[in-house]
């Protein structure tokens, strides 16, 4: 199957981000089921309640093929571990008996003028008083922090870095609360609708820091060229994709949302979603049943047909094909973001049963140079911090993977001062680490002696229970990459073994003979999981969405087939160029005779679809 890309005519290039890019191209397709892709997650059965197992169908109806292009108006514009965490911070009494010689006693004189000592005093300490007392506070603290639980005016403070490490004050799973919003409405799922204030000013400070989505709110929504639209959308649900989903719906699309990630939730911005009207599903630490009920709560509801798909890993779209496949027949595209849910669908594409056409956003270059390289640049080493307190300097790190995500870590980690190995498959990657300076190994070499290993592969069993049992003592192991298999987590859980929850999303495992590895986010992605990630490159890649999903709704029929297309380069360069003005950046225009000399366009795109250094 060859990738398609779609073409775009080019439009006059303002000073400022201008317009809109038009309208693109396509190619080929053909009908449906979904067979279960390699390196899938075993999806647990649906709960109560999320629709009834539907029998397989060999075909898809054939849809109207629909494009990329805004109308000519709108170019103005694995279940978590059951762990209870012990409380840390339980008080340490210490009685002190006062043995200071005396000094300090009160004296007595009589009226002879002798001096006795005053009887001493002995205060008895209320040990069993003060636990009484301590226990009548919260007796489930969980992940939140301590200080939040003590001082009422710290509450102001609270962020998104609370968020990744915090829960709630009890054990009732949200399916099992009635909840309401203030409008009254309860077409949602959250952990506590109460923290929407909190979410709230989390969404308008990752707002300060997505200026295309901004702009792009700001231009297009008069024209609303998303008017009609009923996009289901399954991605990590943060600030930033709040931020992404209220540009949407200024757009005028309707939209129904569940997550991608078991914890990359943040639970007061999910509240701040459901407060403003957005039937959200999610909530940080789901079980893998609570993950597909609420996939099945977005797609399954009365008198709401999704006509656009935004998905990252695949899931969502799995999800539909599985138990609603007449779905399709009204859905006009799926927009994909994440390498995991790219190769599915081009699986799909390659066996003919692809019976929409699907954006491939992660190959375009903003994704993949931006989100892909700086963003896990940055966020590889915030989450190792928060969760291991480590330091970087001296230690032996092993990264399999040295695509735009390995390359991003290996870069973040040298400049640290860690001795970083790399694994690689393809040549290519290969040659450009050892160019970077990085040694080439194979992982059974160096696993006896690295501290850290880091999975960016987007494959399966990458590290297996064979090279776990072969590591040191206090081995770190996380994955950087989308799916959850890349490490063999599913053989740590044996009887031999031992599980203990240091805290939030770090686990010991412990051998029998006293060894214990650190196992981080239970082998789920690490940034979105145990840390922050740059909201900058986020906007960039969120941009990128919205772009593919308004050029997907509004293609006319004929012009995207049933298959995979990539982003076309002007639509990258128009991305960037909206972000541009944060740097206070002014491009060098072309004059006609140099356009003319490099055989250009003025305006762009300035870069064939055949160019591979961005890769």
């Amino acid at each position: 199957m060859s990738v398609q890309v779609a073409g775009m005519a080019a439009p006059s290039r303002p000073a400022e981000p201008g317009p809109l890019p038009p309208p693109g191209l396509g190619v080929a397709g053909a009908p449906c089921p979904l067979p279960a892709p390699a390196g899938e997650r075993e999806a647990a059965a649906p709960a109560a309640g999320c629709g009834a197992e539907r029998p397989p169908v060999s075909g898809c109806p054939g849809l109207p093929a629909a494009g990329l292009g805004l109308p000519p108006g709108a170019a103005k514009v694995p279940q978590a571990s059951a762990m209870k965490r012990s409380d840390p911070h339980h008080p340490q009494h210490r009685h002190r008996d006062g043995g200071d010689g005396g000094a300090g006693r009160e004296a007595l004189v009589s009226p002879d003028g002798t001096v006795t000592e005053a009887p001493r005093t002995v205060k008895k300490i209320q040990f069993a008083d003060q636990k009484q007392e301590f226990n009548k506070r919260p007796t489930k603290i969980g992940r939140r922090s301590l200080s939040r639980s003590i001082s009422q005016s710290s509450t102001d403070s609270y962020s998104s870095a609370a968020s990744y490490t915090d829960s709630s004050d009890d054990e009732t799973s949200p399916r099992d609360k009635q909840q309401k919003n203030s409008k009254g409405s309860s077409d949602f799922c959250v952990k506590n609708i109460k923290q929407a204030e909190f979410g709230r000013r989390e969404i308008e400070i990752a707002e300060q820091e997505m200026p295309a989505l901004m702009a792009l709110r700001k231009r297009a929504q008069g024209e609303k060229p998303l008017a009609g639209a009923k996009i289901v959308g399954c991605t990590h649900i943060t600030a930033q994709t709040a931020v992404l989903m209220e540009t949407l719906g200024a757009l005028g699309a309707q939209c129904r949302w569940a997550a991608c990630n078991i914890y990359s939730t943040l639970n007061e911005v999910a509240a701040a979603l459901a407060e403003s009207g957005f039937p959200v599903f999610a909530w940080k630490g789901e079980s893998e049943d609570d993950f597909w009920w609420c996939i099945d709560r977005c797609v399954n509801v009365e008198g709401w047909q999704p006509n656009m798909i935004l998905d990252d890993g695949g899931d969502l779209t799995h999800w539909i094909y599985k138990k609603y496949p007449n779905m399709f027949k009204k859905i006009k595209g799926i927009v994909e973001e994440s390498v995991t849910g790219v190769h599915r669908l081009y699986q799909l594409s390659k066996a003919g049963k692809l019976c929409v056409p699907a954006m491939n956003v992660n190959d375009s270059v903003t994704k993949q140079k931006f989100d892909n390289l700086y963003c896990c640049r940055e966020s590889i080493l915030d989450g190792l911090k928060r969760t291991t307190d480590m330091m970087f300097g001296g230690k032996q790190v092993v990264v399999c993977g040295y695509g735009e995500v390995g390359k991003g870590c290996c870069a973040a980690l040298k400049a640290m001062g860690s001795i970083v190995y790399v694994t690689e498959i393809d040549p290519i990657c290969a040659l450009q680490a050892c160019m970077d300076g990085f040694r080439l190994v194979k992982l059974n070499e160096v696993i006896r002696q690295v501290d850290i290993v880091i999975t960016c592969t987007g494959n399966k069993n990458v590290v297996t229970r064979e090279h776990l049992d072969r590591m040191k003592n206090s081995c770190i192991v996380c994955n950087m990459g989308h799916s959850n298999t890349e490490i063999d987590v599913a053989s740590l859980r044996t009887p031999e073994l031992t599980w203990e929850r240091v805290r939030s999303q770090v686990d010991h495992v412990i051998w029998p003979d006293g060894k214990r590895i650190v196992l981080l986010a239970e082998g789920r992605l690490l940034n979105l999981s145990c840390s922050t990630v740059p909201t900058f490159v986020l906007s960039i890649t969120a941009t990128t969405q919205a772009l593919a999903l308004i050029e997907l709704y509004n293609a006319p029929e004929g012009r995207y087939k049933q298959d995979v297309y990539l982003l076309p380069k002007k639509m990258d360069e128009y991305v960037a160029s909206l972000h541009l003005p944060t740097f206070d950046a002014h491009l060098t225009e072309l004059t006609d005779e140099q356009a003319k000399y490099l055989g250009l366009n003025k305006n762009g795109p300035f870069k064939p679809n055949y160019y591979r250094c961005w890769f």
